[in-house]
């Protein structure tokens, strides 16, 4: 099955008297279990693929369907329901809560799920050590590294088997040992579970382990590369 298909997205910004096209009929299928990057110049419309793929930004026209739904058409609850229990993302910013520990960060997307508390603390705990980091449940994101951080915000986008985890340029602020360790975590996740993957990416190292690298230039995919063929 499909995980993802995008046909012919289109999206233009205004920056002054300037349109710039973000994506130029863009179009693209992924099925499930795919693990892919996207890879683009800066500007070059990969993150803005991403979060139309995500419901996170709705292109001018076009179509974006996400496992046999369509959801650019979507109201505003409806894809904030479709993100809280489809999609998992983790971003290059971490985006944890500064006030919560490693387990409670883990648990809040649960919380705003209506998973009961026992079944929240014992998914937490069991993903956490799924990714390396236990004993480190109770620890704030200012007591943890760059990296444990990263983890926490991926195990976050996982604890409820989304099918689909988006991740924005998850290791930019990640040194290359950490960046290694991070994408083999993906790569076992996508392997252990059958979790689609797509990545937005300018890192060399993290194209590398892609299954399919998407070139993007200027809003149009330029190259696809079945890279397991290669």
């Amino acid at each position: 099955m499909t995980a993802v298909t995008c046909i012919e997205l289109c999206k233009t910004y205004r920056q002054g008297d300037q349109e710039i096209k973000a994506l130029d009929h863009a179009s693209i299928d992924i099925g499930e279990g795919g693990f892919v990057c996207l890879s683009a110049p800066s500007g070059g419309g990969k993150t803005t693929l991403l979060n139309a793929i995500g419901g996170l930004d709705i292109p001018d026209s076009g179509e974006v369907w996400i496992a046999g739904k369509r959801i650019d058409n979507l109201g505003k609850g409806e894809l904030a329901n479709l993100r809280l229990h489809k999609i998992g993302y983790v971003f290059q910013a971490y985006n944890l809560v500064p006030v919560l520990s490693a387990r409670e960060n883990v648990e809040f997307v649960m919380q705003v799920q209506g998973v009961p508390a026992g079944q929240r603390a014992e998914k937490s705990m069991a993903i956490l050590k799924e990714v390396g980091l236990q004993g480190l449940e109770d620890r704030r994101p200012a007591e943890m590294s760059g990296g444990q951080q990263q983890r926490v915000a991926v195990a976050r986008a996982i604890v409820s088997r989304p099918a689909l985890v988006l991740a924005d340029e998850p290791t930019a602020n990640l040194d290359s040992k950490t960046s290694d360790a991070l994408m083999e975590l993906f790569v076992q996740l996508n392997k252990t579970h059958g979790t689609t993957f797509v990545i937005a990416t300018h890192d060399q190292r993290v194209m590398g382990y892609a299954k399919r690298l998407i070139k993007m230039l200027d809003g149009r995919i330029v190259d696809d590369i079945d890279q397991q063929a290669a």
